[in-house]
């Protein structure tokens, strides 16, 4: 059964919060970055960047000890501040379209270990190690692992009751986000809430495969060390319910050598295709593809959906690897292949059609998004998606909730 616990985090002063706080630094476009660092002395992003201008002139060990230093220079000027006991902290974000509501707790490395806490994504181990060693230098991490718990009506009153309290922070983004944290310190609260997930048979990694098997390597290389700490890593846990999946479409930079009629000919062996021009048509069911080509959209249904044996086969985006990608345009590795991008679902697409109206990529295609019921099948029974199969909201704010190690 699920174990959590809550933890003595470190968090911005109430009122210093929105300006600490920041989106993922790889979501700024450089000149977002240049203007928060030049502007904004309270960004989070001095601490995950402190010698930005310098980036390429040091080394990855000195660069994280950097980070260790401005982050520690942040609490001495306090504008973050350390918790005094443990806490949990009840999170939500408002967006236009979306509610998301969860609960930050450190989770088990043990739980991870034993397959409690269930994967369905695979790692590189280069990026493993060094997320360790960044963890392993700096001391800290302040973006948590994304889990989903199954649906529970008690304990989503629960949450909406104590949602009825004075909150801890409120405030708004540029972005036009509302972010709400609630703090839960009460110590029969805390009982309740610990008892409540050690009923729950298992938890679901949405969103930070890496980061967390960081945390399990850095508690493997460290665990003689006596810090407690190592033993739980931070997660947003959230109902299975309230996260939006997104697919991830695929933008291609040629045909691989066949003319556009070649192309579609081998299509239409595998699929019912229909031209829609100009209609900027998606999919809207699963075994259904978009497709782009030469100005020109089309939708591909595909023929045999029946010979499927596991959920991975019948996945859309192993479909469209196994019957087109690898196939027909010579695409063997989805994560370092040079002809083939990914564009997150949630942007319009418009954007897909641009960029290879403007000439560098020649066909994409848009995918159906999987569903939370897919990728809990595959992870009960360790099966792997491929790469950028999912897009995951929501995304937490760095520098809200720190943990520390």
């Amino acid at each position: 059964m699920a174990k959590i616990v809550p933890f003595k985090a470190v968090r911005p002063t109430r009122d210093k919060v929105s300006l600490v706080t920041s989106r993922s630094y790889d979501e700024y476009s450089p000149a977002e970055l240049a203007s928060q660092l030049d502007f904004n002395p309270f960004s989070f992003l001095h601490v995950l960047n402190p010698a930005y201008v310098n980036t390429q002139k040091i080394g990855l060990e000195k660069r994280f000890k950097l980070v260790a230093q401005k982050y520690n220079d942040f609490k001495d000027e306090f504008f973050l501040v350390k918790e005094e006991r443990p806490v949990f902290f009840i999170y939500e974000i408002q967006t236009k379209n979306h509610h998301f509501t969860g609960i930050i707790a450190g989770t088990s490395i043990e739980d991870y270990q034993n397959n409690i806490i269930k994967r369905h994504e695979d790692t590189l181990q280069y990026r493993v190690e060094l997320f360790k060693d960044y963890l392993h230098q700096t001391r800290f991490n302040t973006e948590p692992v994304l889990m989903t718990y199954p649906d529970d009506a008690d304990l989503a009153r629960w949450i909406d009751q104590k949602k009825q309290l004075p909150s801890l922070y409120e405030f708004s983004t540029t972005k036009r986000e509302k972010h709400i944290l609630w703090k839960i310190d009460q110590p029969d609260e805390m009982t309740w809430l610990e008892q409540k997930f050690a009923s729950i048979k298992n938890l679901y990694i949405a969103d930070g495969h890496h980061r967390s098997a960081s945390a399990e390597l850095l508690y493997q290389e460290d665990k003689d060390s006596g810090n407690e700490n190592l033993n739980f890593f931070m997660s947003f846990l959230i109902a299975e319910s309230n996260v939006k999946i997104y697919e991830y479409n695929r933008i291609i930079r040629d045909l691989n050598h066949h003319t556009k009629e070649e192309f579609l000919a081998k299509l239409s062996e595998i699929f019912k295709i229909k031209n829609k021009e100009q209609e900027l048509w998606k999919p809207s069911k699963k075994f259904e593809f978009g497709m782009y080509l030469d100005g020109e959209f089309y939708s591909l249904k595909l023929k045999d959906t029946q010979n499927f044996t596991t959920v991975l086969e019948s996945l859309d985006a192993q479909i469209l690897y196994e019957k087109v990608l690898h196939p027909i345009l010579g695409i063997t590795d989805l994560r370092n292949d040079e002809r083939i991008d990914y564009i997150p679902g949630k942007q319009s697409i418009i954007n897909m059609k641009e960029i290879i109206d403007e000439g560098e990529f020649e066909v994409g295609f848009t995918l159906f998004p999987t569903d939370i019921a897919e990728i809990k099948e595959l992870a009960d029974h360790n099966l792997i998606m491929p790469p950028k199969s999912t897009y995951i909201d929501p995304k937490f704010r760095s520098g809200l909730v720190v943990y520390e190690i």
